[in-house]
C-alpha cells in the first residue's frame, strides 16, 4: 500500500492527473477492492455499486449468485465431508471437476477433471485429515469440445445501459481446463445477454472475462468461472473502431463519451506460448497436420507478445526463449554430478549386496559338503543292507540244506553222503 500511495502521487505530481489503475490478477483486484478509500486518493479504477469482487472469484458464492439470478450453470456442490462428495457423485456421475472455492484462504486447489470415485474419495480423505475445511466444489462434467468453451469480455460503467460486450470461442487451450492459446470472435447474443444481466444485477463495475461452456443435452450456455478484472486475452476483442475494454475503461474514467463499437467476427487472437514453451511448461499440444495447423491460425490479427509498432516485448520474449533453448543444451552436454549423498548411498547398498552375495556363495559351499556327506552316508548303508541281506541269506540256505540233508539221510541211510567239496 505505501508502495502504491507513493508511486500514485509522483505520477499525480509529474502529470497533473491520477493514473488509472487496473490488474490482470485476481488477488490484486480483491486488494484494490478492499482498500478502495485509501487508493482513490491517487488512482482511477472502477468501484463497484456494493463490494462484489471477492464473492465472484468465490466458486461457491459465484455459483449462488448466478442460481439467485437465473443464470445457467453446471450442477455444483460444496461439500463438506467425502461423505457429501459421494452423495453428489451419484446424480453428477463421473468424470467430476474439482476447483477450490475460495482460493485465498488455504492450500490452492487448481481446476482438475477427476475420472475415478477413488481418486476423488483419495483427495478429500488427505484434505479432512490436514484439518479445516475442504474448501472445494464439485461440478458435472458438461461433455464438449474446446469450441464448446465461449469467452464473454466486457466493460460495466456506472452509466446503466452503455455496457460495451464482446463474445468469441476458444479454439485452442493450453490443458483441458487451462486458458485460451488461439481464440476466434463471433457473434452469440445469448451469452451477451446473460453477462449483460448478471453483472448489472449484482452491480459490479469495470472490465471483466467470463467463460461458459455450451450444454448440447439442454441447448444451455452455463457459466464456468467469473473474473472480476481485465481478462489475459482482452486483446482478442477488439471492435471496428480499435476499442477493447481497457480503452473502454480509460475513456469513462477520465471523462471522455464513449464512442459506438461492433464486434469483429472472424478475428482471431493467439499466445505463442502454445507453441514454443509447451515442452518446458507442460502444456497441452494438438496433434495436428501442417495444413491444419496453418489453416487454425489463419485469420490471426494479433499474437499476444508481436506488435509492429511495439517488438521490445517480442525481443524480450525471444531472448527468454533462447535462453531456455541454451540452457537446455548445455545441461544436456554437461555431465551429471552425483551427489555425495546418493554417492554414499550407493556406496553402503553395494556393500550390503557383496555380503550377501558372499553369505549366498558359503551356504552354497555347506550345502554341497552336506549333500556330499548324505551321499556317502547312503553308499556305506546301501553296502551295509547288502552285506547284512547276502548274510542272512547264506544263512537260511545254510540252514535249509542242512535240514534236506538230515531229511533225505533219515529217508536214506544206506546212501552214501555227499563229499565236503559236493556240499
Amino acid at each position: 500500500m505505501a508502495f502504491l500511495l507513493d508511486f500514485g502521487s509522483r505520477i499525480r505530481a509529474n502529470h497533473g492527473a491520477r493514473a488509472i489503475l487496473l490488474t490482470q490478477k485476481d488477488w490484486v483486484a480483491m486488494f484494490i477492492e478492499r482498500n478502495s478509500k485509501v487508493l482513490q486518493e491517487q488512482f482511477l479504477f472502477p468501484q463497484p455499486a456494493r463490494p462484489i469482487v471477492r464473492r465472484l472469484l468465490n466458486k461457491w458464492q459465484m455459483q449462488l449468485l448466478a442460481e439467485e439470478h437465473g443464470i445457467p450453470t453446471a450442477a455444483t456442490a460444496c461439500p463438506a465431508s467425502p461423505n457429501d462428495a459421494s452423495d453428489f457423485l451419484e446424480s453428477a456421475g463421473l468424470p467430476i471437476v474439482m476447483k477450490g472455492a475460495d482460493l485465498y484462504v488455504d492450500e490452492p486447489t487448481s481446476t482438475t477433471i477427476i475420472h475415478s470415485r477413488q481418486g476423488l474419495m483419495d483427495e478429500l480423505c488427505r484434505r479432512e485429515a490436514a484439518g479445516g475445511p475442504l474448501n472445494v466444489v464439485l461440478q458435472e462434467y458438461i461433455p464438449g469440445d474446446v469450441d464448446d468453451v465461449w469467452m464473454c469480455n466486457g466493460y460495466f460503467p456506472s452509466t446503466p445501459g452503455q455496457a460495451v460486450i464482446f463474445t468469441g470461442k476458444k479454439l485452442r487451450q493450453l490443458s483441458a481446463t487451462g486458458n485460451a492459446s488461439l481464440g476466434i470472435c463471433l457473434p452469440n447474443e445469448t451469452v451477451a445477454a446473460q453477462t449483460r444481466r448478471f453483472m448489472e444485477a449484482v452491480g459490479y463495475r469495470g472490465c471483466v472475462g467470463i467463460g461458459y461452456r455450451y450444454d448440447r443435452r439442454d441447448g444451455l450456455y452455463k457459466v464456468l468461472d467469473v473474473n472480476p478484472r481485465v481478462s489475459g486475452v482482452f486483446r482478442l476483442f477488439v471492435g471496428t473502431n480499435d476499442m477493447d475494454v481497457v480503452r473502454s475503461c480509460y475513456l469513462y474514467l477520465t471523462g471522455h463519451q464513449l464512442p459506438t463499437t461492433a464486434l469483429r467476427p472472424g478475428r482471431k487472437w493467439m499466445l505463442e506460448d502454445h507453441y514454443f514453451f509447451a515442452e518446458r511448461s507442460g502444456l497441452r499440444i494438438d496433434h495436428l497436420r501442417i495444413a491444419e495447423w496453418i489453416g487454425s491460425v489463419r485469420g490471426v490479427r494479433e499474437s499476444h507478445w508481436f506488435a509492429a509498432d511495439d517488438p521490445v516485448p517480442m525481443v524480450m520474449w525471444l531472448r527468454k526463449w533462447f535462453r531456455w533453448r541454451a540452457s537446455g543444451v548445455v545441461e544436456r552436454m554437461r555431465p551429471r554430478p552425483v551427489r555425495t549423498q546418493q554417492l554414499q548411498i550407493s556406496t553402503e547398498r553395494e556393500t550390503e549386496l557383496r555380503q550377501q552375495l558372499d553369505q549366498v556363495r558359503t551356504s552354497e559351499a555347506e550345502l554341497r559338503r552336506l549333500l556330499d556327506q548324505t551321499r556317502s552316508a547312503l553308499d556305506e548303508s546301501e553296502a551295509s543292507l547288502q552285506a547284512l541281506s547276502q548274510t542272512r541269506a547264506w544263512r537260511v540256505i545254510t540252514r535249509w540244506w542242512r535240514l534236506k540233508m538230515v531229511a533225505t539221510t533219515r529217508r536214506s541211510p544206506a546212501k552214501e553222503l555227499p563229499s565236503q567239496s559236493a556240499r
